[in-house]
């Protein structure tokens, strides 16, 4: 049984919270997010908070309660503070540059990448070997930084690639003569 839907959603000073049958609608200084609701569970607002509840005592309700709670607390830490992934590239050569919407990547392959950014998503390179995705929804920022890491996996040799900046990658001993 989830007991993560048993504790409330507190919303910040800045946010607004619009609630309707089938959806909900956070705003906030960064942005906006909207949420389809499913029949399985109610969300009520109470004063400064969000309460989730199962709607039945079956399984799959109580299981979307847990689960509809943890996205509503996502959304309303990003539209009042953001996400932001960081991603470091090692490799001799291997370097990054941010052009508006896009990302130009040069990862030792014959030809660069340049990955175009989804909408609501800035990125940034502070140096040639690092990247900063930012944003307001958890998930879209988490899949741009899987997307991006899946140009060039670190291998376990040399430990080479693109990776999460706090991913550790452990280093394999070479085959021996």
């Amino acid at each position: 049984m989830s007991r993560v839907a048993k504790n409330p959603v507190v919303i910040p000073a800045k946010v607004e919270v619009a609630l309707t049958a089938s959806s909900i609608d956070v705003s906030g200084p960064l942005g906006k997010i909207s949420h389809f609701l499913t029949s399985d569970i109610t969300v009520t607002r109470e004063g400064d908070s969000l309460q989730v509840a199962a709607t039945s005592d079956s399984q799959q309700s109580r299981a979307m309660s847990g689960t509809m709670r943890a996205l509503v607390a996502n959304m309303v830490h990003g539209v009042s503070q953001g996400f932001v992934r960081k991603l470091t590239l090692v490799g001799v050569g291997y370097k990054a540059q941010a052009q508006g919407t896009a990302l130009n990547l040069d990862l030792g392959y014959s030809h660069p990448i340049s990955h175009k950014m989804p909408a609501g998503i800035t990125v940034e390179t502070p140096t040639q070997t690092e990247i900063v995705i930012k944003g307001v929804d958890k998930q879209v920022v988490g899949q741009v930084a899987a997307q991006i890491r899946s140009y060039r996996k670190p291998e376990p040799y040399k430990g080479k690639g693109v990776r999460y900046s706090d991913e550790v990658v452990i280093i394999k001993e070479t085959k021996k003569k």
